[in-house]
């Protein structure tokens, strides 16, 4: 086996988050081929419990502990700098010294970076020697500037500014770097177009979702009062397009559902909710359980997923999730870009919420759900499978994808 050089701007574990997930599915694939060295940043104090799972995988780590209020301070250098001011939120000189000392000490000639926070680590001529490929995931920049068309000046020129400076460094790193990767064909081709200079070297490796995880035929615990009819959404609620979501969901469009089925009930599932979020559980018919110890019965026993997010890129894990539970999932098109062409969400569709309410209360109220997750399941196991998607890493790594230094399509 070879040395491999992996960074990832969060911890691989545990896969309880959409990030998480794909970053530890990439370091299992990458431990069958490699020894693998991994760099990471903690920023959650209840992770550090978590690195001897790491460890037991990988020839050699490093972590650094990342407080988010001491690295938002530090971030304000960018505005100093003229950078984007995600940089500097991940810069850290003890990371730089182990990513160089690894590099030199193990002749390192493979490095996959995940996020590109984390590629400002492997930018100088010490590392141009190295076959380096970025897991860009999504395209972060343009996160940013739709969170600045909903946002008020001055956080709007704040937003609409890191957009502009991160794009630019993105660039910058799929110039220099041997392959670029996202989540998804629609991904990748954006991408493509913000960045036709590198467009021979981009493409994309899909999602996957452990099928066998996420099944029906689990023995799973009803957490729900028996008369209850339940639409549920899934995810870390730390996350301000989550939280923007449910909150938009609970006020514009359940109580309308609740006025035309009494028992109705939206769970909004998932750890670390913000004030809002938690505000919510005092309306009528909503509750907020916070971090659960498994969500899967709370997917096996509902009526309906919803994934109202507003805001989004790349492939949302928690509508994969669902899909796998064969559930119906109402979505609206921000939650659904990426995904591929299934006929059973796109029945689901919705984004005025009048429109979303009415196919809410149809899939409350008649049994056509039950049909639109099925299909969801078989969706999945054709295209969502984590050990066929991944296995390209490798060809990436090993410049065996027949592109030269380019690469393919995925």
């Amino acid at each position: 086996m070879e040395d491999l050089l992996f960074l990832t701007h969060r911890i691989p574990y545990p896969p309880n988050k959409g990030d998480k997930i794909r970053s530890f599915n990439l370091l299992k694939q990458l431990v069958k081929d490699y020894r693998v060295h991994l760099g990471t940043f903690i920023d959650d104090p209840v992770d550090w419990q978590y690195v001897a799972e790491l460890d037991r995988l990988c020839e050699q780590t490093c972590y650094v502990g990342l407080n988010p209020l001491a690295a938002k301070l530090r971030s304000t250098r960018g505005f100093l700098t003229g950078e984007a001011l995600t940089l500097p939120y991940y810069r850290n000189a003890r990371m730089q010294k182990w990513v160089d000392g690894t590099l030199h000490e193990h002749s390192i000639n493979r490095v996959l970076i995940f996020s590109s926070a984390m590629c400002q680590y492997l930018l100088h001529d010490s590392a141009s020697h190295t076959r380096r490929v970025v897991d860009f995931v999504d395209i972060d920049s343009d996160k940013w500037k739709q969170y600045s068309e909903s946002l008020k000046w001055p956080m709007s020129w704040v937003y609409k500014r890191e957009s502009k400076t991160l794009l630019e460094f993105e660039r910058r790193v799929a110039r220099q770097f041997d392959a670029s990767i996202f989540v998804s064909q629609a991904e990748s081709a954006m991408f493509k177009k913000l960045a036709p200079e590198s467009a021979a070297r981009v493409g994309y490796i899909e999602n996957g979702v452990d099928a066998d995880y996420f099944s029906q035929s689990q023995n799973l615990q009803n957490p729900y009062a028996p008369e209850e009819k339940v639409l549920v959404f899934t995810g870390a609620m730390d996350y301000w397009a989550n939280a923007d979501a449910v909150v938009w969901f609970a006020q514009a469009v359940f109580p309308d559902i609740l006025k035309q089925v009494p028992e109705a009930r939206f769970y909004i599932v998932g750890g670390r909710p913000g004030e809002a979020v938690k505000k919510l559980d005092a309306e009528a018919g909503v509750h907020v359980t916070g971090s659960v110890k498994e969500i899967r019965p709370y997917l096996a026993y509902a009526q309906a997923a919803v994934a109202p997010l507003r805001i989004a890129r790349g492939v949302q894990n928690k509508v994969l999730e669902a899909m796998a539970m064969e559930k119906p999932v109402l979505a609206t098109s921000a939650a659904l870009d990426g995904i591929v062409d299934c006929a059973a969400l796109e029945t689901l569709r919705a984004d005025d919420p009048g429109v979303m309410a009415s196919k809410a209360v149809e899939l409350l109220t008649t049994d056509i759900g039950e049909a639109l997750g099925k299909a969801g399941r078989t969706c999945i196991t054709a295209h969502y499978d984590w050990a066929r998607n991944l296995n390209r890493i490798e060809q990436l790594l090993e410049n065996t994808d027949g592109t030269g230094p380019g690469m393919k399509n995925i």
